[in-house]
């Protein structure tokens, strides 16, 4: 379909979402009800929302095994746990926040929110959508049955060997993380996957690349750089695995292996998932912070060319977790210059951040106050990121409590401000009803003062010389003051999370009415219903701006975009695709039906890793023979959907 065909496709009032024609599509694209409907939806809306749930629900796990690991350090000479169990705790603690809660809860938002405001019905692969939770939930529970197998991940969330290694680990501890993160591995390859091509080819027509909305932006960003970096470290633990259990040598010295080959390969992964869990937290802030400042972001261009060099310097940086290795002189250099330049992209965020707060009029609402704090939690961890590109700083810094305080600020300070200020913005589209802003407001000060009482301390308690992954100190070091403040301050912060959930669980239900778009913001999704339909937009729309519901008002705008017109598809499940770079309408695709088979394939895929870990290799064939039928069923041609794509050849 050319842009001329499309013009002259005969558009549709949209004005009336309980009109026949809405009630036809509510007919087609609806979940049916009962176990069955929920297992099979492929409804992006629904498993943004599980996603969001999910992560939600580690991260208060991995917060509970936190406050144990501070109740543990409040005094020296503890004996709350033994140095087993402190070292399963750190190390359960660390890879929930890191992988089971900081990049999942990211993709709960994306995952919601990408066709709503790309103008889109769903995802370009609404099935591998679904099985990209799946799989997700399923990897995170294969992790945590090591709990009850007396077998929890016992070496950090790093993994370095040789103390991985089946000799100095003997337990199945390591072979629960290593098969369990390649598992994690193929939702992340998965859903970026999907996210890239969606980015792509599912836009609204108008919308070119200047005019995308800028949240999309980090994710697609993200999903790029999860596709290069997630193989290197499924590649890792997939050696270490075959090492533990078959005897190879990749990471044995004595037989030839290099064990720095490990913290190569993990840390070209791991160093770009810090901008994982940043980049669309950032584009969360840069594309919801000008609905409360009352005006357009500052310098979109700067900020997006800014997100995408981050992440490509981000490749480049990975080394400077390596400086105290042995690397050689020059290639410490090199390093450090690269991690101090990475400071730049980020920068022009900040003052475009600032900027759009100084030239605007800003409302206060909770989700401006956590986007303020998001802005300093984020300068601190910034600039103590930086100190440690300095080799001589971070030879004295490294593997001090001041390495752990930068890392629970770019982690939870950017993540988690970012996360709970985006749920009160969207929390209103996604359930029709309004946070409570007066208690909003009260355990944000809570969070605030809870937060930086837990981690400012850290930063001094690494200074003067307390190493990480200790699980008990003596008196007369000095550490005692600053243990005990960080450990009230992570109670404070816990308590100020727990009151926020409880005011979520207590708004959506009895929270004011939201109605469609109660911040008037600018972008699709305030278009439509809160919350929205099945099928989200009535007709498809057409993009004149990158604020389509504040054209009136914006001078410089010339043309008007189409939001109460456009095509109506309602042959069946269908949505349009557009050419990549302009946008332009290009096919009408017949998007597939809910199916049980996304949700069968990882129980299959479940089955084969827990064979693996259990060296039942006949369990682990037999699974693998059900993935591929499981994958066979899934990918079947419909006869129903081959009709209905000749029908609309027609």
């Amino acid at each position: 379909m050319t842009a001329a065909e499309y013009d002259r496709v005969p558009r549709v009032m949209t004005a009336d979402y309980d009109s026949p024609a809405a009630a036809s599509l509510e007919a087609i694209w609806a979940t049916k009800p009962g176990l069955y409907g929920w297992i099979s939806t492929v409804d992006h809306k629904k498993i943004g929302i599980r996603y969001l749930v999910t992560a939600f629900v580690f991260l208060i796990v991995g917060g509970l095994e936190a406050l144990v690991i501070r109740l543990q350090l409040a005094r020296p000479n503890q004996a709350l746990v033994t140095p087993e169990q402190y070292n399963e705790l750190f190390s359960a603690h660390a890879i929930t926040m890191i992988f089971l809660y900081a990049q999942p809860v990211l993709s709960g938002f994306s995952n919601y929110l990408f066709p709503l405001v790309l103008g889109a019905r769903d995802m370009a692969f609404p099935r591998l959508n679904a099985f990209s939770y799946w799989v997700y939930l399923a990897a995170g529970l294969f992790m945590y049955a090591s709990l009850f197998a007396d077998a929890v991940p016992n070496n950090g969330w790093f993994n370095y060997v040789p103390y991985a290694l089946k000799e100095y680990d003997p337990g199945a501890n390591i072979d629960f993380y290593a098969l369990g993160m390649v598992f994690l591995g193929v939702s992340t390859t998965v859903g970026a996957a999907n996210f890239v091509v969606t980015f792509l080819r599912m836009r609204a027509p108008g919308m070119t690349l200047a005019r995308v909305p800028i949240l999309t932006w980090g994710t697609v960003t993200i999903s790029v750089g999860n596709l290069l970096a997630v193989p290197s470290v499924s590649l890792a633990f997939f050696l270490l695995w075959t090492d533990r259990q078959f005897g190879t040598h990749f990471f044995r010295a004595e037989s030839g292996g290099h064990p720095l080959l490990w913290q190569h390969l993990f840390w070209m992964f791991a160093h770009p998932w810090v901008y994982v869990v940043v980049l669309p937290a950032m584009g969360l802030v840069s594309d919801s912070l000008p609905f409360f400042c009352r005006r357009p972001l500052v310098g979109y261009t700067p900020v997006v060319v800014g997100t995408v060099t981050t992440m490509a310097l981000g490749f480049g940086v990975w080394l400077h977790h390596m400086f105290a290795t042995g690397i050689p002189f020059l290639a410490l250099a090199f390093f450090s210059g690269a991690s101090f330049a990475i400071a730049i992209p980020s920068a022009i965020a900040v003052f475009a951040w600032i900027a759009t707060i100084w030239s605007g009029r800003p409302v206060l609402s909770c989700a401006f106050l956590y986007y303020a704090a998001f802005i300093v939690m984020f300068v601190i961890g910034g600039v103590s990121g930086v100190m440690t590109a300095s080799v001589p700083a971070d030879l004295q810094l490294t593997d001090t409590y001041f390495i752990l305080a930068h890392i629970h600020y770019v982690l939870i300070g950017i993540n988690l401000f970012a996360v709970l200020g985006a749920l009160h913005v969207w929390f209103p589209k996604m359930t029709g009803r309004m946070i409570d802003e007066g208690l909003g407001k009260v355990v944000f000060w809570i969070i605030l003062a809870g937060f930086n009482l837990a981690f400012l301390p850290m930063h001094w308690t690494g200074l003067i010389g307390m190493p990480r992954r200790i699980y008990t100190y003596p008196s007369g070091l000095g550490w005692e003051t600053p243990n005990l403040i960080t450990s009230v301050g992570a109670f404070v912060l816990a308590l100020g999370l727990l009151i926020y959930f409880v005011n979520v669980l207590v708004s959506r239900r009895r929270g004011a009415p939201a109605g469609a778009n109660p911040w008037d913001a600018p972008s699709l999704e305030w278009s439509m219903p809160s919350p929205p339909p099945s099928y989200n937009f009535a007709v498809i729309p057409r993009i004149a701006s990158r604020h389509p519901l504040w054209e009136a008002r914006l001078p410089s705008i010339s043309r008007r975009s189409e939001l109460r017109t456009g095509m109506a598809l309602h042959n069946g499940r269908e949505a349009l695709a557009t050419t990549a770079l302009d946008a332009i309408p290009d096919a009408i695709l017949k998007m597939p039906e809910d199916s049980p088979a996304p949700f069968i394939v990882t129980f299959a895929l479940s089955v084969l890793f827990t064979g693996l870990l259990l060296q039942l290799w006949w369990l682990a064939g037999v699974a693998a023979v059900a993935v591929f039928v499981g994958a066979l069923v899934w990918l079947w041609p419909e006869r129903d959907l081959e009709q209905r794509a000749a029908g609309g050849q027609a």
